[in-house]
């Protein structure tokens, strides 16, 4: 594809040539022209599809060479370049068939996009006027995806098109059984979210540019690409890695690809892209551009559930209503589960889950404790299935401080409110050491005079209302939990566990064992 640049100033033409390197983006750059009278007497011959001019030179100004060159040449791309940001140029600009305006202060980016965008608009047109070429590119597309994506290879030969790839990096006579062949999975991203579709389409067509052998497909948001090298080619993961930052560059964008099992013979490619499918799943929990199903395959998984330490330090958090406390908690929890070497997207997200499922059994206790047990309103938790761990992080902080505003917003004022945020805070001390100076001090109350209220509020002393709670947690959990009786009494806040067991019988009648095996024997009328 043909591209004719036009400018009377030598400065801007030739940095339009040299600064992008467009043979390596499949366009032909000719010999840029330096008036509109020039590029006139040579477009008949040179036949440019993409026209890129100033609009303002010495001589026919660009929108004459426009419609000059339209008329001759009725498909031109045309792309008008401007030192004016000027909204009457590009209206007239428009009228006259112009389908890009740019300004000479655009970025190299911006100028590869929109000349793509053209490239692309002509490629349609040729794949429209002929329907046998856009009926071979949808059965191609088809193939590619019944024998690479869903393994379909009982339906008929390999198609031609993916052993052409091996016949091009064949040497030595190797055959199809011989060459090592692997698929890659990749991502692109740089580009603004409305150009997404273009940027895959170009990635797609650069990489078949300056990977010899290389047949790359587009499937959704993701590109997939067979490569294939010689077994005796050592240099091969090199020059692959070479290739990738050199589409990159002529793009200016960023690719992360994970990199399938490699394999002889195209029967077994559906494998390859199998192992590379897999290993994309962990594009979230790498820092690499380019990783291989080899770094992930043997991982076991990593932690799945919060501590019942870190479940109190999240209630903690929460009840102190400090949403920069908060995020820093979310963030090194997020760290702390992607340093694990074990760890496996299917851990990250349970563990991320264990969160909220903590948080919200914090608000239900801390809600109930406070004697208000009226469920609030909140929106689930429905993480993005494409956002990365760093995007899950920030969402499960939003969800979190979500609760956390839920409970404090049904905070009154004055003295209840002073007993209801000792409550809370008790409710999330439970496991450790707790006495009256301490939650006192939380609330920023004299000891005696939050004694006081709790008597009034509360109707109990402050000691017998800790020991209540502590016997009503611990029922909860022999209720529900497998958990020994002693680590019962540890989360409840009793290190001893006679003593445990003595007043446990004094609050219920029952020991914890004949408490949980009653508890567990009962099935409701009907189940």
């Amino acid at each position: 594809m043909r591209l004719l640049i036009v400018d009377d100033e030598v400065i801007i033409r030739t940095g339009l040539a040299s600064v992008i390197a467009w043979h390596e983006l499949g366009i032909e750059l000719l010999q840029p022209a330096a008036s509109a009278e020039e590029a006139l007497t040579r477009m008949a011959e040179e036949r440019p599809h993409i026209l890129m001019t100033d609009i303002r030179m010495t001589g026919r100004s660009g929108l004459e060479l426009a419609e000059e060159g339209l008329r001759l040449l009725p498909e031109l791309e045309v792309i008008i370049l401007s030192g004016y940001d000027d909204f009457s140029y590009a209206q007239q600009a428009i009228r006259q068939g112009v389908t890009d305006y740019l300004l000479k202060t655009s970025k190299p980016e911006e100028i590869i996009k929109t000349v793509l965008q053209a490239k692309q608009r002509i490629t349609e047109r040729w794949a429209e006027k002929s329907r046998e070429g856009k009926l071979m590119r949808e059965n191609r597309e088809r193939l590619f995806a019944g024998w690479i994506i869903d393994g379909d290879i009982a339906s008929g030969p390999c198609p031609s098109f993916l052993q052409s790839g091996v016949q091009k990096e064949a040497i030595n006579g190797l055959n199809d059984a011989q060459m090592l062949r692997q698929v890659m999975v990749l991502r692109a991203e740089g580009w603004d979210r409305s150009s997404d579709a273009l940027l895959r389409f170009a990635v797609q067509n650069t990489l078949e540019d300056v990977l010899p052998g290389a047949i790359a497909h587009v499937e959704k948001q993701q590109i997939i690409c067979v490569v294939s090298w010689p077994p005796v080619e050592q240099e091969y993961p090199f020059r692959l890695e070479s290739a990738l930052s050199r589409v990159e560059q002529l793009l200016k964008c960023t690719l992360r690809a994970a990199i399938g099992l490699p394999v002889r013979g195209s029967a077994d490619l559906h494998e390859s892209y199998r192992t590379a499918s897999t290993a994309f799943r962990y594009r979230g929990l790498m820092d690499y551009k380019i990783w291989h199903y080899e770094h992930v395959q043997d991982r076991q998984g990593g932690k799945t559930v919060l501590t019942h330490e870190e479940e109190t330090t999240l209630g903690t958090l929460l009840l102190d209503n400090d949403s920069v406390t908060l995020t820093t908690w979310t963030r090194e929890l997020v760290a702390n589960l992607m340093e694990e070497p074990e760890v496996t997207p299917e851990s990250f997200s349970a563990c991320l889950h264990s969160a909220v499922i903590a948080g919200h059994r914090w608000l239900t206790r801390t809600m109930r404790a406070i004697g208000r047990e009226e469920s609030a309103r909140l929106e689930p938790w429905l993480p993005e299935p494409d956002a990365d761990a760093v995007e899950l992080g920030d969402m499960l902080f939003h969800h979190l401080y979500g609760l956390m505003h839920a409970y404090h917003s049904r905070m009154g004022q004055g003295q209840a409110a002073h007993v209801q945020k000792a409550i809370g805070y008790i409710e999330s001390s439970l496991a450790q050491d707790i006495n009256l100076q301490q939650v006192a001090g939380h609330v920023h109350l004299h000891p005696g005079h939050l004694s006081e209220l709790f008597k009034k509020e509360m109707g109990v002393t402050f000691g017998d209302f800790v020991t209540d709670m502590r016997i009503r947690r611990a029922m909860d959990m022999l209720a529900v939990s497998p958990a020994k009786v002693s680590e019962v009494a540890a989360i409840s806040g009793y290190e001893d566990v006679k003593y445990f067991s003595r007043l446990f019988k004094k609050h219920t009648g029952k020991t914890p064992s004949e408490y949980r095996e009653e508890a567990l024997s009962f099935k409701p009328s009907g189940s």
